[in-house]
């Protein structure tokens, strides 16, 4: 059976542990789509990803992303992990930018210094959302419906929906019924007080799957939230969302608008180098 270079890092912390983990299989062009799907069953990560040549000649790399379940056309952390694990497998490039392929198009990528950021993906789908879905999720996350400021669609592929509460604190008190929540993805976000939460980070981010579990840290809720945040001017043009609390992760994304792009950042830590047999 043949065998293919595999890494295993941490997304969206410098810190072995403390972000999101991600399997990524490296020259994985004489993969079929079952060996891809099967592997990352059996690694049971959130997601797991395989990095293929370019089809489009404007791309560096191409990427597919798998769940222990589906195929996804863009996923955030895969995104940065990937490309990491894809620098590391391929030396440095002499564009501050790189482009990479996936189901959803081409993103692209920037670096500075050791992190790296994503441009957010245009959303789906967007705007309010019906008001039989917000009393379900209002049952699911256990609070009064009048605790939650606002909800917004913010899909770029997961199928994402945002919704804001007062503070941290009140985003770290939910405990989710996920079984209230079947089938729903429900990002929760809280602004930061200064004087009680400290200045390390603006908002506190929870995102909740439709499988059932929480995820640590999620670049592409991020992405859909900033696009909502900013946009509402809710948030500022630059901030620092924590996620991963609430699993005593320490996820740190790094958000700046910069004209029509926001940018979508974290470091990447390695943490297993070896190969696969598959």
């Amino acid at each position: 059976m043949p065998a293919f270079s595999f890494q295993q890092v941490d997304v969206f912390s410098s810190q072995p542990m403390r972000g999101n983990p991600l399997a990524v299989v490296a020259d994985a062009d004489a993969l079929g789509e079952a060996q891809m799907q099967a592997f990352a069953n059996w690694t049971n990560l959130s997601e797991t990803t395989f990095l293929l040549s370019p089809r489009d000649p404007k791309a560096h790399y191409r990427v597919r992303i798998f769940t222990p379940k589906q195929e996804l056309p863009f996923a955030g952390h895969p995104t940065l992990g990937s490309c990491h694990v894809w620098l590391s497998q391929s030396g440095a490039v002499a564009a501050d930018e790189i482009v990479q392929e996936c189901e959803a198009g081409l993103i692209r990528i920037r670096r500075d210094s050791q992190r790296l950021s994503f441009a957010a993906p245009p959303l789906r789908r967007e705007g309010p959302v019906e008001a039989e879905i917000v009393e379900r999720v209002a049952r699911g996350l256990e609070i009064p419906i009048g605790s939650i400021r606002a909800v917004n669609w913010i899909d770029n592929g997961p199928g994402w929906m945002g919704v804001l509460l007062d503070s941290r604190r009140d985003v770290l008190a939910v405990k989710p019924d996920f079984a209230v929540l079947a089938g729903l993805r429900v990002g929760i976000v809280g602004p930061f007080d200064s004087a009680e939460d400290g200045t390390e980070a603006q908002f506190e981010v929870r995102a909740l799957t439709a499988a059932g579990f929480e995820d640590p840290v999620t670049g592409s809720l991020n992405a859909g939230l900033a696009q909502w945040l900013i946009g509402g001017g809710i948030a500022p043009p630059t901030y620092i969302a924590a996620q991963g609390t609430a699993l005593g992760r320490a996820g740190r994304v790094h958000v700046h608008q910069q004209g029509d792009d926001i940018w979508i950042g974290g470091e990447v830590a390695n943490c297993i180098k070896g190969t696969v047999t598959l």
